[in-house]
Parts: structure tokens; sequence; C-alpha cells
């Protein structure tokens, strides 16, 4: 499809203001909707001068935190091939670290209590050291695993190491063969192949550019060491948004969107999460995943309404100062040429299940059952109180959300096929409220309503 030239323009306007009002030497940034590129745009030069070269959908620019998805997706890989378990520590795989306990869970969703960063010299501006090196600089926790969220940029080079192990192959090109070279993201790369933006950096107080420095992080390079493209990284929205291909599962990618890790910032209402290895916000109802990136000369972004599937990733070339133009050119997206509802249509597979709909209570509470589009079941308002939605399985539905996530649900029949009760969790629905032709746990008063 291709977006209205108004909508276009406006989109274009957009990423010019960006550029001016936040001073950066280029941006460049793409619309994803339906799993295809169909806007993209870029605004100033790659040098910051008046008459430098422009910059396209195909110049790399650095996407630092964003490298950390490509990582998680491989461990997710690897547990779809029986190779782990999201719940096994660490040292498990690892025997060598003196952090054996924290789990590949806990390292994914920066809940492990590992330090943030290493220690010794910044590592974003210098050359990396071995895994061995990494692991003698005597990095360590600062928290009690799984008590707390705290981002680290060393627990993604412990998975990179998990990774490489497990695949007996360096964690670059495990991702490049079961990702990169599966999705067709031929752009996608490990350092910077031309044409690609230089890193700069823009002084605060003056019009003046300031180069940066690029290298390979080696045991830390997991955290942030891919460089991507506009036209590559639309690739990556899309997947984000369901389109994985032979590389993901549908099941594993809803797993990995989980909110898991509440990032708490003191004084604000909190609206963002981290999953497995993906950012998650909550913004007014409206559920978003992706993830940032930043490394001195770069910042990235890529942001997908999960609702919608509509995507925008964004990449300059600034070690500082972008602003909101990420979510901006979401919204005006959205306003313009929002997303049409999918047409109601009959469904006549339905009628199997038809005596199930309806009011059932669990006590004295009331909840009405109805069927859903995709073969499930809705029981209550999912959202509120301990209303959920219910996917099929085998006999019986499993919940998908909220109290009930994971949770078995079975309707039972009596003797000529009705059903009377839905056990859930253990919990019993009747039809009426402690209905005498049920069985109800615990019991029911012999004198009845009185």
């Amino acid at each position: 499809m291709t977006l209205d030239p108004g909508t276009a323009a406006a989109l274009t306007r957009r990423l010019a203001v960006e550029q001016s009002t936040r001073r950066l030497p280029s941006v460049v940034a793409g619309i994803v909707r339906d799993g295809a590129l169909v806007w993209s745009g870029a605004a100033g030069t790659l040098d910051g001068r008046a008459d430098g070269p422009a910059s396209s959908a195909d110049t790399q620019y650095r996407i630092g935190s964003i490298s950390k998805t490509f990582v998680a997706v491989e461990v997710l890989r690897l547990r779809d091939a029986g190779l782990l378990d999201l719940g096994d520590t660490i040292g498990t795989h690892l025997p060598e670290v003196p952090f054996g306990q924290i789990t590949i869970a806990q390292l994914l969703t920066h809940t492990s209590g590992l330090q943030a960063e290493t220690d010794g010299d910044w590592w974003e501006r210098t050359e990396g050291g071995s895994w061995e090196q990494l692991l003698a600089s005597g990095v360590g926790l600062r928290f009690t695993p799984g008590t707390a969220h705290h981002y680290s940029n060393v627990g993604y080079g412990v998975l990179g190491e998990l990774v490489a192990r497990l695949r007996g192959v360096p964690w670059t090109e495990a991702v490049q063969t079961g990702i990169l070279d599966p999705l067709g993201m031929t752009r996608t790369s490990m350092r910077p192949v031309p044409p690609a933006a230089p890193g700069l950096a823009v002084h605060p107080f003056a019009d003046l550019v300031h180069v940066e420095p690029e290298h390979d992080g080696i045991s830390m390079s997991p955290a942030g060491q891919i460089w991507s493209t506009v036209d590559d990284l639309a690739v990556w929205a899309g997947f984000l948004a369901g389109r994985t291909g032979d590389v993901l599962s549908a099941g594993t990618l809803t797993e990995m969107l989980r909110p898991v890790a509440i990032n708490d910032v003191p004084r604000s209402a909190w609206g963002g999460a981290h999953a497995l290895g993906w950012q998650t916000w909550n913004v007014d109802g409206r559920r978003y995943a992706g993830h940032g990136g930043s490394m001195p000369g770069f910042l990235a972004n890529l942001r997908v309404d999960l609702e919608t599937g509509d995507g925008v990733v964004l990449m300059t070339n600034a070690t500082s100062g972008l602003g909101t133009g990420t979510v901006d050119l979401l919204e005006l997206l959205r306003e313009r040429e929002p997303v049409p509802p999918v047409p109601w249509h009959a469904d006549a597979s339905q009628g199997a299940a038809l005596d199930l709909v309806g009011t059932w209570f669990w006590g004295t509470y009331a909840f009405t059952l109805s069927l859903a589009a995709d073969g499930g079941l809705s029981l209550g308002e999912p959202g509120q109180g301990r209303g959920a939605r219910f996917r099929a399985d085998g006999d019986g539905w499993v919940g998908l959300e909220g109290y009930y996530r994971g949770e078995p649900l079975v309707a039972e029949r009596d003797g000529s096929g009705r059903p009377v009760r839905l056990v859930l969790a253990s919990f019993v629905f009747t039809r009426t409220p402690y209905d005498p032709v049920a069985e109800v746990p615990g019991g029911i008063d012999p004198a009845g309503w009185h």
C-alpha cells in the first residue's frame, strides 16, 4: 500500500522539525504498515554541514541496545529447540560465572540484579575485551536476583556468551544465520558497511560537532554492537508485528512481549516495562513494544503498536538530543490514516459450543461467557476484575491473561450433554448462584436461598 501524499508530507515535515529543533546532524525514519515500509524520510546531512552528504533509507546507523532484541530472539530460538529452559540458572550453562544462581529469564528481563555497566573504562567508548577479561574484571550483583528491575548491559554480554556456547559459534554468527539471513536483512551488520553515518556529538552550547569513536565491543558487543538501515529495521518492526516467518513461532513472540518487570521511576506514573528482551509501553491503554538504542554518536528507536501492527523506526547520528519524533510519527499516521476495523462476519463453526454462552455464576458474581472469532472464549470483561480470554486447548481452554493466565478451563456436562459447570483453577461456575443441580465444592445449604 502507499500513504496519501498529504500524510507522507506531514511525516516528512515532522522529521524535518525533529532534525532542526533538536539539532541533529542527520535523522532517518520509516513507517511500517502490514509488514511493509510505506514511508521513509531523511533530514540533515551525515556530517552535520550545510553542504554535507545526504542520508537515505539504505544508510547504516548504529542501533545500540536494539541489538539486545536480536540476542533475546536467538535465546528463545534456543529454548524452542530444546537446548535450554528460561528457568535454567546461568551457571547450568556457564559454570565459570560467579553469579550462577540467576536465571536466563532474569537476564532477559533485566531482573538478574547484575551491575549495569562494566568495571573500569567506559565500555561504550573503548575497545572491548574477551569473555574471560569481562569475568576477571569482577562483575557481580547489585541486587538480590528477581527483586527489582535494574537495566544491565553486562547481563546481555552474558546472554551473548550463552548463545555462543550453545550454538558453538560466536553470537554474531548465530544471529546472522538464524535471524538476519532468513529475514533478508542484508544491510544489518556487526560493524559499519558503507554507506554508513559517522557517530557525532553536537556541542550543547555551540553549533559544532565532535566525532565519536567506533570499535568492536567483543564480550560486550551483544549490548549494542549492531548497525542497520531504515529498510532493514523496517523488516525487524514487521517481525515484531507478527511477520516472523520461519525464524520464530507466533506463540513464542507473544510470550516474549508479556510485560514482566516494571520500570519504576520515583514520582512518575509507570507506563513502561521490560518483557523477554523487548521493552513494552502502556500509553492510555494502548500497548506498544520495541526498544530504544543509544551509543556514543548514535540514537535509535523502534516501536510497534501491538493492536494495529503499525510501526516506526528512527535513527540519528547524535549522542544526545532526540525528542518525541518516534511517538509523534506513529500518532500522525494513526490520526490521518487509521487502520480500518476488521469486518465482522458470521462463523458457523461456533455453533458447536453455542450452549456454553450466556451467564455463569462464580458464587454470587455473574460473568457473561461469549465465543470469540479466534475460536476461544471470553469470560466476563477481559482486563476488568477477573474477566479473561481463553484459547482452545484440547478438550478445554487455557487462560491468556490476568488472574487466569495459563490456568485451564473445562466445561462439564450432565448425562444429557447439557453444560452444568465450568471448572477454572479449581473454582466452579454454575448457571445460577449455587445451582442445586450442580456439584458445588463445600456443598449447598439444605435450606437453599432463604
